[in-house]
């Protein structure tokens, strides 16, 4: 690991930190979903980053990979909610979730997440087997009667890529990862009152560069020059519209590419069967020397 992406990881970190208690902070009842959403996106910017990912909030069955479609928007009243956050300093990224619950209902929920990250967390060392982490994650949110939702999982985080190997089990897997020096992670349990499976389902709104492929259309080759300025990192359809390009065009150039394998769509992703769903996630470091940094904490 070179100084400098650990320190841009690092920094990294601290914004997404700073941009997840700010967004928590604005999920109220009678709050705007894109209003929240315009707000952390902007915050980001101010404090001279990127988005490195579209800033989601996923509401109670759904897990993540959700938005609105353009034009609609949902006003806050008594839902389950998950903020999702990446941040981007020079290709390091933080990645953190927090979950609120404006219901009332399932704070115990909400807790058992976190006391799941919370104790794979203190237990984090060099050479630990991966499994290992899944292991605690699960105990974790067992013991409080929920289960975790086990096609989900954490993840390694690479230069402008969220999602490299390890995959970091919310249970105990057949894994044979271990925690190395010069890892970057992201530790991420879902927990739920339903049955801890996840299936896609509904439209998909974020969308990821899959393929270099040829592009036919002069239209579909323009939007393509503008998909490329995210680095390889997903967006939302509502990041590619604007004055010269209106919602229709936007989704006729889009259609082609997804039809031609040159991007992916990622519809959301909704708990098997429609229990609550809460989250949590912070980023880890591990340097050359085994030091562990949690760097959203």
């Amino acid at each position: 690991m070179n100084s400098k992406y650990k320190q841009n990881f690092i920094q990294a970190g601290l914004l997404a930190k700073q941009v997840r208690i700010y967004g928590k902070m604005l999920i109220q009842k009678g709050a705007s979903y894109f209003d929240v959403i315009a707000k952390v996106n902007q915050k980001i910017v101010e404090l001279g980053a990127r988005p490195a990912f579209p800033p989601q909030i996923a509401l109670n069955h759904v897990a993540a990979h959700f938005l609105p479609l353009p034009g609609e928007d949902i006003i806050f009243s008594d839902e389950i909610i998950k903020l999702d956050i990446g941040v981007c300093c020079d290709g390091a990224i933080g990645d953190c979730a927090v979950t609120v619950d404006l219901s009332g209902k399932y704070q115990a929920l909400v807790d058992a997440v976190e006391a799941a990250l919370l104790n794979a967390e203190k237990n984090l060392k060099v050479g630990q087997p991966v499994r290992e982490i899944g292991k605690i994650i699960e105990e974790t949110i067992s013991s409080r009667g929920f289960k975790p939702i086990k096609n989900l999982s954490g993840h390694g985080l690479g230069e402008y890529k969220i999602h490299t190997p390890p995959l970091i089990p919310n249970f105990e897997d057949q894994s044979t990862a271990i925690i190395k020096p010069g890892m970057t992670f992201a530790i991420e349990p879902f927990a739920t009152d339903g049955v801890g499976y996840i299936h896609e389902g509904g439209v998909p709104t974020i969308f990821g560069l899959a393929s270099a492929r040829p592009v036919h259309s002069e239209l579909g080759r323009a939007l393509l020059i503008k998909i490329r300025t995210f680095n390889g990192l997903p967006f939302a359809i509502h990041d590619l519209i604007s004055q010269d390009w209106s919602i229709n065009k936007t989704k006729n150039a889009l259609d082609e590419l997804i039809k031609g394998g040159v991007v992916v769509g990622y519809p959301p992703l909704i708990e098997k069967a429609k229990g609550m769903v809460a989250q949590a996630e912070n980023s880890v470091l591990v340097d050359e020397r085994g030091n562990v940094f949690i760097s959203t904490r």
